[in-house]
């Protein structure tokens, strides 16, 4: 009995001169599981589900995003957990080269690794909640509020982390149960300075890393598009694996920073082999830290990206509009006449000029469209009713915008913005149908006419005077429309551009309330050959819109018949995508948090694991300089490397992925590069001081050991 509590007492005395390795341990286990927590949280929100459309670009982008980061920290707490029981060897060997047996160390092991995982982690994940809110909180108090805005939390996220919590207890446990199987005493007691090295390839391997990248980037981005070309199917998920070269580049990249290090070699060769040396003899964890540490990187640069490109492309477009309001409604409504505008404006101290007004017609345009053979494939074929257009004449268009446009019979312009970038274009109309009488013309698409108002999901046509008066004939009001267009004299006024918006919005009734994608030209055609249209399945539940809900990001830009007030749609921007752009803000500070910590306990542990080599330069006669640039190279090639390599490949991949959208690169969208490559910047210089800051609490610690 004395025994066993010499023994207990010893291994008490023994954990608390490792406080620090334990306390480290806590660290990273703490800051997995609230990113993790917090991630999840936001991601499962019902505020973010519902402004998150189903199937879209940005859900799938936030996805990939938290499943980077989930990986990451699975990474982030299993080096924790290996770095923590290299340290704790030294202790288990102790107790058992004066006699302890496994048998006896096993329970207090695990007792003191399940207290510290589930202590840690438990912690973690409540501390996820208050972690959103605050940030969130502060997002709405400085930048946005609104009732989109407020923040649902679904606990079923809880789901997530608690399986994350299970995955770090019950790996902290089989890792302890795998240390205390080693036989030997003196492979237990020297874990702490068994090196891992890894396969030292040739100084090829950092180029080919990085064409690797390029290959990999463009491969798995075109490869859909190329897919459906050359087979007439919808590209398989399968698809996915030709992005993994990017990976197997990020590699290569990061095992020649390890190795080789960027230096030229020449007549100073040899001057690194310290600092090198000593990355080289950790070199597998290091080269997966500094993996996992770009791709935390590279989303947190995508994550923040989504923001200056979809707010400057959009504001800067708002401003450069022709006119202060443009609007269009169905002949068939009630809509204010100019006089009940006119006054409405007196009230709000405010002037009209510019007044215009124009007519406009809904035909049934041909059209190529995808027709499904079934089992994922498809073909192309040509539908005489193949959407429905809304059609001008030459007259309007002048009327509208001061410009003359001579369109020759048997053709058509189409009305796209003035980058010609707008997705929406379609050139391959052959026909024109009268939707009432079943009249139709052959037609052709001529060109394109420029107007950024009428750049929409249902395209403009415009026709030559005599065709659009004879394809006129015999519409109903609800084949027919108005356009109006008008100016603020002077200082244009919001009060009065959200009352117009609620008059205009209350004025339609409920046969407008469809989103731009309801077709019903489309709802014709499918009738009329016996089946349902999807939009009136359940398919089309989640692009419905309500009068109830006008107020709403979905209503106001979803809309068939959504106002362009230049006031309103600058002031209500960021109000209306509040919960877009702060679901992708909170992801970059959580990659990059997690990025940087990484950072920060990699370098720690290089330093700190080699202070025995620190100790003997300096009773060699190694001057405080020199150690201090030995410090500086180690930590630089961790910080600096991941950072640029991350950061460059994603803004390239970015502008990429703009490019690829539409074929160019807009105006709009250079200046929004501009701003991205200014973040960077920011970004880096985040990194540098986070950089500095790890070299000098590195000195401090082993100066403090050497003492």
């Amino acid at each position: 009995m004395t025994e066993m509590h010499n023994m207990k007492g010893m291994e008490r005395k023994l954990q608390k001169a490792d406080r620090k390795h334990s306390r480290l341990y806590l660290i990273c286990n703490f800051i997995a599981l609230m990113i993790i927590s917090a991630f999840s949280a936001l991601m499962c929100s019902k505020t973010v589900q519902t402004v998150f459309p189903q199937g879209g670009d940005s859900r799938k982008q936030m996805y990939a995003i938290f499943v980077m980061t989930l990986a990451g920290c699975v990474v982030f707490t299993i080096y924790a957990v290996g770095l923590f029981f290299r340290h704790k060897s030294r202790q288990l060997g102790v107790l058992m080269a004066i006699g302890a047996s496994r048998r006896m160390l096993l329970p207090g092991l695990f007792r003191e690794v399940f207290f510290l995982s589930s202590l840690s982690a438990a912690t973690g994940i409540l501390a996820g909640f208050p972690f959103v809110g605050i940030i969130w909180g502060l997002f709405r108090l400085l930048l946005v509020d609104s009732a989109e805005m407020a923040l649902y939390l679904d606990f079923r996220c809880l789901y997530i982390s608690g399986a994350f919590f299970l995955l770090v207890v019950a790996g902290a446990c089989f890792t302890a149960w795998r240390y205390l199987k080693k036989t030997n005493i003196m492979e237990v007691i020297r874990e702490e300075h068994i090196n891992e090295p890894v396969k030292q390839l040739g100084r090829w391997c950092g180029p080919a890393g990085f064409l690797l990248i390029l290959a990999g980037g463009v491969m798995g981005y075109k490869a859909p598009v190329v897919w459906m070309r050359l087979c007439s199917s919808y590209p398989p998920s399968w698809l996915s694996v030709l992005y993994v070269p990017v990976f197997v580049g990020l590699y290569m990249v990061m095992l020649h920073t390890v190795v080789h290090g960027w230096k030229m070699q020449n007549k100073t060769r040899y001057k690194d082999i310290i600092s090198r040396g000593m990355m080289k003899f950790q070199g597998r964890q290091t080269v997966n830290n500094m993996l996992v540490i770009t791709l935390l990187i590279a989303g947190a640069a995508f994550a923040i990206f989504y923001l200056p490109m979809g707010t400057l492309s959009s504001l800067l477009g708002y401003r450069a509009y022709a006119c202060d309001y443009f609007y269009q409604y169905r002949a068939d409504q009630k809509i204010p006449e100019r006089g009940a505008i006119e006054e409405l404006a007196r009230q709000h101290h405010l002037s009209l000029k510019d007044w215009k007004e124009a007519g406009y017609i809904t035909l049934g345009a041909g059209g190529e469209i995808e027709v499904s053979d079934g089992g994922g494939r498809f073909h192309i074929e040509y539908e005489v009713l193949g959407g429905e257009v809304k059609v001008i004449s030459e007259d309007a268009w002048y009327t509208l915008t001061g410009h003359r446009a001579d369109v020759l019979p048997g053709t058509y312009l189409y009305v796209t913005n003035t980058e010609e970038t707008s997705i929406y274009t379609d050139e391959t109309a052959e026909d024109l149908t009268n939707m009432v009488t079943g009249s139709h013309i052959d037609t052709e698409f001529a060109g394109f006419l420029h107007y950024d108002l009428m750049a929409g999901e249902i395209g403009y046509y415009v026709l030559d005077n005599e065709e659009y008066r004879r394809m006129s004939q015999g519409l109903t009001d609800e084949w027919r429309g108005r356009i109006v267009q008008f100016n603020a004299d002077g200082k244009d006024s919001y009060p009065f551009a959200s009352e117009l918006y609620r008059l205009f919005v209350d004025s339609f009734d409920e046969s407008c309330e469809q989103t731009c994608a309801y077709d019903r030209v489309v709802k014709i055609r499918e009738n009329e050959k016996g089946r349902t249209y999807w939009m009136d399945t359940e398919l089309g539940d989640e692009f419905k819109i309500s009068f109830d809900q006008t107020d709403s990001m979905m209503f106001k830009t979803q809309w068939a018949y959504k106002p362009s007030f230049r006031i309103l749609l600058i002031n209500d921007y960021l109000r209306m995508t509040g919960v877009l752009y702060m679901m992708f803000f909170f992801v970059f500070i959580v990659c990059l948090t997690t990025a940087l910590v990484i950072c920060n306990t990699r370098c720690r542990t290089i330093a700190l694991n080699n202070r025995y080599i620190f100790d003997d330069l300096k009773k060699l006669g190694a001057p405080p300089d020199f150690l201090n640039r030995e410090v500086n190279k180690q930590c630089s090639s961790v910080f600096i490397t991941p950072a640029l390599v991350g950061m460059t490949t994603m803004y390239i991949l970015f502008a990429g992925i703009v490019y690829g959208n539409d074929g160019k690169i807009s105006s709009y969208e250079v200046i929004a590069l501009g701003v991205c490559l200014g973040i960077l910047i920011l970004m880096g210089a985040v990194v540098y001081i986070v950089y500095r800051s790890t070299v000098r609490t590195i000195k401090r610690h082993l100066l403090q050991e050497q003492s």
